[in-house]
This record gives C-alpha cells, sequence and structure tokens, in this order.
C-alpha cells in the first residue's frame, strides 16, 4: 500500500478507537440525572463574577432573580473593575424584577498572582459564606437559567449525595461562524473530557464547566476553593481537581435549562475565546503541542485529504480507508449537532472545524511565547504558574 493508505488506515483505526473506547463521548445524553425535591431545601448563594458584562446582564440577570427556588436563595454579583456601568445596570434590573434579593459588591484591584475571574469568585465566595449557605452556585455573567434550573440542580446534588454538579450551558448559536464553532468546540471537549468517565465514582478524568457549577460550601472549603487554584487559567477544570481530590463527588452534563446569551459574532470573537486558554489546556509543553498538532492532523485532517488523493491518484486502498474514517468522524457528530438543532449536513464541515481549531491552539501558544500569555476581560497574565497541590 502507499503511504497515503497507510496514513488513512491509521486515522480508520483511530476512528475505531475513538468511536468505543474514549467513553462514548460523542453521545449527548449525559443529562443532570435522577432527582427528587428534598424534605428540606438548602440555603444558596449564586456568585456572578461580571467584568464589562452591561450588554448581556439585561438577558441572564433576571432569568437568576426570577428563580422558582423553594428555599433561601439570593445573588451575589461581583463588579469586577467594570467601567461599562456593569453594578448600575445590576441594581436597576434588581429593582424591576423584585426577585431573588441581590447583592453588588466591588472588590480591590488582584493580588498578585490571581488569574481571570478567580479573584472576582475569592470575593463573591467570601462575602457569601457570611450568609452560611449550604450551597454555592457559580455561574457567569452571561448565563440564563430557565425559572426551574436552581431548583433541579439542588435536587440532583442532594438526591445523588454530590459535593460538585456542572452543566456545560448550551452556547449561542446564530451566526455562521457560531453555527461552525460552536457545537465542535462541545464536541472536542467532550472528547478529551469524557461525561461519562467523569461521572463515575472514583474516575480519574475530571473537568468542570466553568459557566454553571453548583458546589456545596462545605466541599468548597474542604477542597480550599478558591485559594487552591488561584494561578489556574483553565478554572473550571481545576476547581473540578480540587474537588476530587479533596474527597468530593462531582458530576458533569450538558445543560437542558442553561444557555449561553453571549455572541461570538466574527470568527475573530471564537477564536479568541477558544486560543486564550488553549495552550495552557496543554500545560505550556512543546511537545505536548506537537503531538496534538500530528494528532489532529492525523485524526482530522488525514481522512479527506486520502479520500481526495485516492479518488485522483486511482489509490483504491487510500480512497476506502479516508472515506471510512471521514464517515466515521462525522456520524460521531451528528449527536452534538441534533443537540444544538443545527442542519445535519454540517457533519461533514468537522475536518475544515477541525484545523481552525488546530491553528487556534498554535496561535494561543506563539501568544505565549511573545510574553501575551492567557487573558481575561483586558486583564493579562503572561506565565501562569502552576497551583500548589492540596
Amino acid at each position: 500500500m502507499s503511504a497515503i493508505a497507510w496514513i488513512a488506515v491509521g486515522s480508520l483505526a483511530a476512528w475505531g478507537w475513538l468511536l468505543l473506547g474514549q467513553g462514548f463521548f460523542w453521545r449527548t445524553d449525559q443529562r443532570l440525572p435522577r432527582r427528587a425535591g428534598p424534605p428540606h431545601w438548602p440555603r444558596v448563594a449564586v456568585v456572578v463574577p461580571a467584568r464589562d458584562e452591561a450588554h448581556v446582564l439585561p438577558v441572564s440577570l433576571p432569568s437568576l432573580l426570577a428563580q422558582d427556588y423553594p428555599g433561601d436563595a439570593e445573588v451575589v454579583l461581583v463588579d469586577d473593575g467594570s467601567t461599562d456601568g456593569t453594578a448600575e445596570v445590576a441594581r436597576k434590573l434588581a429593582a424591576d424584577c423584585r426577585g431573588l434579593p441581590l447583592t453588588v459588591t466591588r472588590p480591590g484591584e488582584p493580588e498578585p498572582g490571581w488569574t481571570g475571574k478567580l479573584w472576582a469568585l475569592r470575593h463573591g465566595i467570601g462575602l457569601a459564606r457570611a450568609r452560611e449557605p449550604e450551597f454555592l452556585l457559580l455561574t457567569d455573567a452571561d448565563i440564563a437559567h430557565e425559572p426551574d434550573s436552581l431548583r433541579e440542580l439542588v435536587a440532583a446534588a442532594v438526591t445523588n449525595r454530590l459535593d460538585l454538579v456542572s452543566q456545560m450551558a448550551r452556547l449561542r448559536v446564530a451566526s455562521g461562524w457560531e453555527r461552525l464553532v460552536v457545537p465542535a468546540f462541545v464536541y472536542f471537549f467532550a472528547q478529551l473530557y469524557p461525561f461519562r468517565r467523569i461521572n463515575r465514582e472514583g474516575a480519574r478524568t475530571t473537568a468542570a464547566a466553568g459557566g454553571c457549577v453548583l458546589l456545596r460550601a462545605d466541599a468548597a472549603e474542604r477542597a480550599g476553593v478558591p485559594e487552591v487554584i488561584r494561578h489556574a487559567v483553565i478554572d473550571d477544570v481545576s476547581l473540578a481537581k480540587a474537588v476530587r481530590r479533596s474527597g468530593g463527588r462531582i458530576w458533569l452534563g450538558l445543560a437542558e435549562r442553561v444557555d449561553s446569551v453571549r455572541p461570538y459574532p466574527r470568527l475573530a470573537d471564537l477564536w479568541r475565546m477558544v486560543s486564550r486558554s488553549a495552550y495552557a489546556q496543554l500545560r505550556h509543553n512543546p511537545l505536548v503541542l506537537a503531538g496534538t498538532v500530528a494528532g489532529l492532523a492525523l485524526v482530522y485532517l488525514a481522512p479527506p485529504v486520502a479520500l481526495v488523493a485516492g479518488v485522483l491518484g486511482g489509490d483504491a486502498a487510500a480512497a476506502w480507508a479516508g472515506g471510512l474514517a471521514w464517515a466515521v468522524m462525522a456520524g460521531t457528530y451528528l449527536p452534538m449537532l441534533r443537540y444544538y438543532r443545527q442542519p445535519l449536513v454540517l457533519a461533514p464541515t468537522l475536518p475544515f472545524t477541525a484545523l481552525l481549531y488546530l491553528l487556534m491552539t498554535v496561535d494561543s501558544a506563539v501568544q505565549h511565547y511573545r510574553g501575551r500569555g492567557a487573558a481575561w476581560k483586558g486583564r493579562t497574565y503572561a506565565r501562569p504558574q502552576p497551583a500548589p497541590e492540596s
């Protein structure tokens, strides 16, 4: 066989393993587990870090304030140095909604060593703990919740004795680039962190989705959160690891009642979202970066290249192996497209989207070595150091 045929066969073998051996990552059936209303609804404090979020708060914040929760709950919004009137917008929305009580607070400038929104979370969690809640709901300012979202999250945590319940919010898919890139973003995340594996007790694979995390307050204290993860760029995964290391039980799945309203109308917007933390995900390791690029090329780019080359060059083995690998790839993408209510004809475009992600990852590494590092809302953290082990 030709070299391109062998590469295509290797890609097909990789897809056979991904289909059956990677925790069935491509399935979208990990939703909130069975649950029942507890006899006593615990007190909950909702902590929302917000930096220059005045444009999304009118859609997201009223959904939090309007939560139909049978127990005591309140919302703490941390205005983290906003310059667009975030705090004023939040107070006006609270006055108009007349729902859950809202506290708006503003911390000082971050101390050295704190990354991203974790400084805001530290301040918000500290303020919330004074109310002695049993649970903390950590949710981003762009996340909109259905009226029963909090009730269902708490019921799932109490019924299944979970310390952390996290849902991957359904991201917005309105623009053409969002349709092309966003479902693939969640697909790749699930491939890296298969939800089924995470949800097995005692599993080593650990992750969370930072937009919606329900956390037991005592589990947070036991894990040393947020101080123990203050250096983390990928704060949601680091949070889940800290909770599991301290003996906590975690669960992660796709959301049914939680949606992100943040728009990403241009490719540049999505590019920044991915490249901000892509190289941090690879632990800033050039060898891991090289392996990731090679792996993406073999798994996602080789099948269509082999199919086209095989057809044009009369290489039947390359064409068949490439075509089969591409078909398996597209088939595993269909459930995610259904979840996002997108046309299934987008499934064969996954190699092109994977190429974009490959370039975003390389760009993330380039920015790191140029000294720009990770950034969050206008703050740059040149070379984040790993958090100390607890």
